[in-house]
């Protein structure tokens, strides 16, 4: 039997997580140096799959398969294809810069007591979360994916409500009562689409008999599966109810600006550039692998609400006071993109959907852990409390001048090239839709300079005189990230190549083509 290399790599931070929680409670340091050296293993496992990934290979490569519960005939069924195998590298790389960036963010709780040690649970809470989220991205069985999906709600609440941002403008008991407001609206919202997706995957099973995905793909091929048009659509729909919540698609988004909002900001990454993932992720995996006809058949309504996604969330960051909810609510616009990507249905859209994916987990991680930084010292996530930064923190400022300029998709930065496609995808299938799109970029670039310009350009307000610059951690954090996305800015091969196979193999499953140019004949 081969190495199981997939399972080793989400093995790893589960193991690490339960290790970092049992760390004597007065060891707290030895207890972030673990849970960093668990999850830089896991980077190097994840390169790994990612160096032995073959993209002219099979479909899903390194699989394994194990029973595991017969009589319901679901399965231990791994597999990773291109899309899977970008994310869970991108998962992989984030987790070490959230583990250094939060690095102080549990402490502030720490006490006297022996029994409380929440340093400990904080990092063992983020690697239980990386664990799961690479799981998902490998999961080819429909029931272990659901179980995977509905458990990293569970350590996503506590690190929401438990070590929520205590840079708050009320008092701590108002500043608690919006933390448990953000965390249980986080769990019921995704509580509710699960659910919803339960009843979904029950039907599905009794429907084609099984949970693997390679099994319902060769009935499907060979005609023993024909599922009713009523039926496939009200899969489909069961399905992407519970991905649109999690992605967030408006109008299941509201949750997300009060999560990232009240969330430490390390943890705010975690929610937007890394668990969001799953949400798209999976539309693009299951809604059009195992319901390829009900996913064009609801094409036209998912492209408005992606639309509407992208103008929404890009004007309601425009008038944001609050740093962090602008970054939210940027990140909505940003989601709008990707599933417009995914159901335009077209190669160029998919693989900038993909790409998407990836570079805003980069993006929004720079941008935001940069921001946590400035947030850190100032104490206030109320942009009018600051001016003047880049006078006394000017690599501070940079730092969070690129992080926002890769935000609204400059040319060089890799977003750029995720969102070009993206739009080309569009406009090849849906011209209309491509030109509204493009709203989105306007006024990506309007929330992101007008942020830079008020809180680093100015005179220098008070309480920002004696403001330090970043440290070796936060330089440790920002540049890598930067140096990333400039690199794929100006070179995107390395993903691209891995991401195109596995793209033409989702035009396959919807029987699908990419439009071509109408072109005159020469007179």
């Amino acid at each position: 039997m081969s190495f199981p290399l997939l399972t080793a790599t989400a093995a790893l931070p589960a193991i690490g997580a339960i290790a970092t929680a049992a760390v004597p409670a007065a060891r707290r340091t030895a207890a972030k140096w673990l849970a960093l050296a668990v999850s830089l293993a896991t980077l190097v496992l994840a390169g790994i799959v990612f160096a032995r990934f073959e993209p002219g290979g099979d479909r899903y490569q390194l699989t394994e398969s194990h029973a595991w519960i017969k009589d319901f005939g679901v399965r231990y069924e791994l597999g990773v294809d291109g899309i899977g195998v970008a994310l869970l590298a991108l998962t992989a790389l984030l987790i070490p810069f959230v583990i250094l960036a939060g690095w102080h963010d549990a402490d502030v709780l720490e006490t006297n007591s022996s029994r409380w040690r929440p340093t400990q649970g904080f990092f063992a809470l983020i690697l239980m979360v990386e664990a799961m989220v690479i799981l998902s991205f490998v999961a080819t069985d429909v029931f272990l994916f659901y179980i995977l999906f509905e458990a990293m709600l569970i350590p996503m609440y506590f690190l929401i409500g438990g070590f929520g941002d205590r840079a708050h403008s009320g008092s701590d008991e108002n500043a608690a009562a919006q933390r448990s407001y953000a965390a249980v609206k986080f769990l019921l919202y995704n509580l509710a689409g699960g659910l919803i997706m339960l009843a979904a995957v029950i039907g599905l099973y009794v429907v084609a008999g099984s949970f693997s995905l390679s099994e319902i793909a060769e009935a499907r091929a060979n005609g023993s599966l024909d599922m009713a048009t009523s039926t496939e659509r009200w899969l489909f729909l069961g399905f992407f109810f519970a991905f649109a919540v999690k992605a967030p698609l408006w109008p299941l988004h509201t949750w997300l600006p009060n999560a990232m909002g009240e969330a430490t900001t390390p943890v705010a990454v975690l929610i937007t550039a890394v668990v969001d993932k799953v949400g798209t992720f999976a539309m693009l995996r299951f809604c059009l692998q195992l319901f390829p006809e009900a996913s064009k058949w609801a094409t036209p309504v998912i492209l408005v609400l992606a639309l509407i996604s992208i103008v929404y969330g890009a004007l309601l960051a425009v008038g944001q006071r609050d740093i962090k909810r602008l970054i939210a609510y940027a990140s909505i616009s940003h989601f709008g993109f990707i599933v417009l990507g995914i159901f335009a249905m077209t190669s160029q859209g998919q693989s900038g959907a993909t790409l998407y994916m990836v570079n805003h987990g980069l993006s929004t991680a720079a941008l935001m852990l940069v921001a946590g930084f400035l947030i850190t010292r100032r104490g206030s996530r109320l942009i009018a409390d600051y001016g003047g930064v880049q006078k006394v923190a000017p690599v501070l400022a940079g730092t969070f001048l690129v992080g926002g300029l890769a935000t609204l998709s400059l040319p060089g930065l890799a977003p750029f090239v995720s969102e070009f496609l993206v739009l080309v995808g569009a406009f090849s299938a849906y011209p209309v839709v491509g030109i509204i799109a493009t709203v989105g970029i306007v006024l990506a670039a309007l929330y992101v300079l007008v942020l830079y310009q008020r809180t680093m350009t100015g005179p220098v307000r008070e309480g920002i005189g004696g403001m330090h610059d970043l440290k070796v951690r936060e330089l440790a954090v920002a540049l890598p990230l930067i140096a990333l996305l400039i690199f794929l800015g100006v070179f995107p091969q390395p993903l691209t190549e891995v991401v195109n196979p596995a793209v033409q193999h989702t035009m396959h499953d919807v029987q699908k083509k990419d439009p071509q140019p109408e072109v005159e004949a020469a007179k």
